[in-house]
């Protein structure tokens, strides 16, 4: 079954003047949500494994006229966090009010068979990571009482996923993450919502044999696989000015599949 969705551009907000950090920005929902942000006027603060991995999300961005620099790190290392923060800070000129954590690995297999390494690599990078920049940013924005972060759950989280064990249980961490800290930071201007994919069309599932795409897609309400833009959108928006007054949600883009 051929997607049916159309090519729409990217939705549009004013976030002129703002600094946005992006995690895991190389590629696929990452890199759409880098461009998306810098369409919308934000200096985009890339950061990956290595620098030349955020080449082709930086010639995009520059490309259609954004500004945006790469920045390596390990995200489950707090001397790595601390120093991208600082380096963002004095590039940029010393404030973020966008913070996306998006940086996330897979490691599946069945729980019975799975090693401690598959297990801690996972939670590390997807929940550790996540706790490590907020905690880092969440400071700077509690003083310029403003901010806002957008943490990138899954539908795995929500329903659980055979095989992802690791990766569902460090999803729905970020979850639980995602509501306290939106409880703590409230008061001070600093909003704190998750988005949580479904199956959307990326170098994973780019992969899939075309009979398993063809079962996701009968699973779908909507009968497609999503795009990285629609991912892009919804973070765009929760980054806007405009969503001041929500925070503390969980918002799945699945195409019903949770409803």
């Amino acid at each position: 079954m051929a997607d049916t969705a159309t090519p729409k551009p990217g939705l549009q907000v004013d976030l002129s003047g703002q600094v946005a950090l992006v995690t895991g920005a190389s590629r696929g929902i990452g890199r759409a949500i880098a461009v998306q942000l810098a369409r919308c006027g934000a200096s985009v603060a890339g950061v990956a494994r290595t620098k030349e991995g955020m080449d082709a999300t930086l010639t995009a961005i520059r490309e259609a006229g954004g500004t945006a620099e790469a920045f390596a790190a390990n995200v489950a290392i707090t001397a790595d966090v601390n120093r991208v923060v600082e380096e963002v800070e004095a590039r940029f000129g010393g404030k973020i009010q966008i913070l996306v954590n998006n940086a996330g690995i897979t490691k599946d297999g069945l729980f019975l068979r799975m090693e401690d390494d598959a297990w801690d690599d996972v939670i590390n990078t997807n929940l550790k990571g996540t706790f490590l920049f907020a905690r880092a940013v969440g400071a700077m924005m509690m003083r310029q009482r403003y901010g806002r972060i957008i943490n990138i759950t899954s539908v795995s989280a929500l329903m659980g996923n055979p095989g992802q064990a690791n990766y569902s249980a460090s999803k729905a961490g970020v979850i639980g993450f995602t509501k306290t800290i939106a409880r703590e930071l409230a008061s001070r201007g600093v909003t704190v919502n998750a988005v949580a994919p479904g199956f959307i069309t990326t170098d994973m599932t780019d992969s899939l044999p075309d009979k398993i795409k063809a079962e996701v897609k009968e699973r779908v309400p909507v009968r497609r696989l999503g795009s990285p833009e629609d991912i892009a959108d919804l973070v765009t928006y929760l980054a806007s000015p405009g969503a001041s007054y929500l925070t503390g949600q969980i918002i799945a883009v699945d195409g019903g599949m949770t409803c």
